[in-house]
């Protein structure tokens, strides 16, 4: 099933059942307002969901509406807990490589991973909100799965039970206040902005054949204005499992359900598959010829983000969002 929350009903949107071919969605407020009610009683809700979605799919049930991307919020618009990897080596290497330096051993065995912003989401059609061009602006295409109530100290095999939905996320980042930020020894705070999520998340069986390993396997699409920016598969070169990352993020604490997990940012050996980061762009291009040559996104830019199964259709639909500054004040 796929499940998305309208831009109604407070903070945190009201939950809507969506057709698969993302075109009707019907309100399923009388089994949880959101999303995240939905996910604290997982257990009940699902099924009860889950015959709704069916019902959809048959043919017109009371109360369907066609859907509008831009009434949509994202799935979850504020979650307890946002942690992301960056599970896709490959990227890790060539910008490691880049300036000379080699990728420590225990990078293979033991996932990066950060404490994201949780507090709000963008919607799938949001703007995206930045002071300055000057901050160094930048996508990055990822998956990222949302979790049930996870135990601490649960096993890659336990977690993997563990998921319960699957989506996209662009994971906005600030590159050139990274470098200060990391230098002082504490992670990332001002550099690592709010994200945006898919118009919907699905659970794993909608993924069919393409969830399989605990991973997508589907090609990740993104365009910059209209143009072909890159489409590496997400279920290769993924050195980490979404299993493994949960159970990482899980080793010391529980999970809260309505965690997100990201992949970090999707990246191929292969770079004729292109980039789903500006960073990751540059980076070749600085292997390749010396220097970066494409710049940061500027105000006004437009990025679309999304993947389509093995019949062209779209999973989650696109996250498309344009680049704004921000208010003063």
């Amino acid at each position: 099933m796929k499940l998305g929350s309208l831009k109604e009903g407070g903070r945190d949107g009201t939950l809507v059942v969506v057709s698969r071919d993302l075109s009707r969605a019907v309100r399923a407020d009388g089994i949880a307002p959101t999303l995240q009610r939905a996910l604290d009683d997982w257990q009940q809700a699902a099924p009860r969901l889950n015959a709704l979605a069916e019902a959809l799919e048959a043919g017109p049930v009371a109360g369907e509406f066609a859907l509008d991307m831009q009434a949509l919020a994202a799935p979850l618009p504020r979650a307890y807990e946002f942690v992301d990897g960056s599970a896709y080596l490959p990227h890790v290497e060539r910008v490691r490589r880049a300036r000379g330096a080699q990728v420590p051993e225990s990078f293979y065995v033991d996932p990066l991973m950060y404490q994201a912003v949780s507090a709000g989401f963008y919607g799938p059609r949001d703007p995206v909100l930045v002071a300055s061009e000057d901050y160094g602006i930048d996508l990055e295409a990822e998956v990222v799965v949302v979790t049930d109530d996870v135990p601490m100290g649960v096993t890659p095999a336990q977690a993997a039970g563990h998921i319960q939905l699957v989506g996209l996320v662009n994971d906005v980042s600030l590159r050139n206040l990274i470098p200060d930020e990391l230098a002082k020894g504490f992670g990332f705070l001002q550099s690592k902005p709010r994200s945006a999520l898919s118009p919907v998340l699905v659970t794993p069986d909608e993924l069919g054949d393409a969830w399989r390993g605990n991973k997508v396997h589907l090609p990740m699409l993104t365009h910059i204005n209209g143009q072909w920016f890159g489409a590496p598969d997400a279920g290769v070169d993924m050195q980490f499992d979404f299993a493994q990352l949960v159970a990482h993020a899980a080793k010391t604490r529980p999970l809260a359900a309505g965690t997100l997990v990201g992949s970090g940012t999707v990246a191929n050996q292969d770079t004729a598959k292109g980039a789903s980061c500006f960073a990751e762009k540059r980076t070749v291009e600085t292997l390749e010829h010396g220097k970066p040559l494409t710049p940061f996104m500027r105000f006004g830019d437009v990025v679309r983000i999304e993947m389509l199964d093995h019949d062209g259709r779209s999973v989650f639909g696109a996250i498309e969002q344009r680049i704004q500054q921000a208010p003063a004040g």
